[in-house]
């Protein structure tokens, strides 16, 4: 109970509160699993072959074992994995599911700056080193970066992807439940990198619109200072073409 104790927390991905951390963390049980069964038989055949009582330098059918261990096996296992991963890609990208929201993400060093579109594309809301998402919403990352290469990653919801200056990776995640997450930078970006971390707070629909409200952009807004302490208004160049959607597990 201790060892599995160690798998919550707000940035436990074993610990999932959305789809395509659930893809994940399954993927991870089921090799987890794997891996001690096969362990486990070659323990057993370890034990067999020194308990035996006969000769165990002589093998009676030698190219049996290579067959079997070295080609067999091997495929059925990387075979088996293939299939599992290539039919559960869907729920670790979500491609293919209607966006709901988009929110533009820019790591800077050392913060994180998400600036909240609405069905326009025009800029309706701003925050920094903070992340708010609607329960139960797609929501599609778009994420660069304006010096160094950082790494987009909530543990909790989905895989990580690098934001990367001059280009644009796109990151779809979805909260299916609420509860205490944490997002940070994976990717070393310098001295203050361990310090770039954000709350994740998932919110109903009325209190998330109420969020929104409060960091409303616009000019002369209550967001105007937070603006200019990120760094502006202005995000990362969007270079045309250059975007991906995905996320590494």
């Amino acid at each position: 109970m201790c060892t599995l104790a160690a798998c919550g927390g707000p940035q436990s991905a074993l610990d999932p509160a959305g789809p395509a951390a659930e893809a994940i963390a399954s993927t991870w049980w089921l090799m987890l699993g794997g891996a001690t069964a096969i362990w486990l038989t070659v323990i057993g055949f370890l034990a067999y072959a020194l308990l035996r009582g006969r000769n165990t330098r002589a093998l009676a059918r030698p190219e049996r074992l290579i067959v079997a261990g070295g080609l067999v096996l091997p495929t059925i296992v990387l075979g088996a994995l293939l299939v599992y991963g290539t039919l559960n890609s869907a729920r670790v990208t979500g491609a293919g599911t209607e966006v709901d929201l988009v929110v533009e993400v820019t790591a800077r060093q050392w913060h994180w700056q998400f600036r909240y579109r609405d069905a326009d594309g025009a800029v309706q809301a701003l925050a920094v080193d903070e992340l708010a998402l609607p329960l139960g919403r797609m929501v599609e990352f778009e994420i660069g970066s304006d010096d160094v290469i950082h790494s987009f990653w909530i543990p909790r919801l989905g895989g990580k992807i690098d934001a990367i200056p001059g280009r644009i990776n796109r990151l779809r995640l979805r909260a299916n439940r609420a509860g205490p997450m944490r997002g940070q930078c994976a990717e070393f970006c310098g001295l203050d990198h361990a310090h770039m971390t954000f709350p994740v707070t998932v919110l109903d629909d009325a209190a998330f619109a109420e969020w929104l409200a409060v960091r409303a952009f616009g000019p002369g807004g209550d967001n105007a200072g937070a603006a200019a302490a990120a760094g502006g208004a202005a995000g990362p160049a969007r270079a045309a073409g250059n975007t991906t959607i995905g996320a590494r597990p």
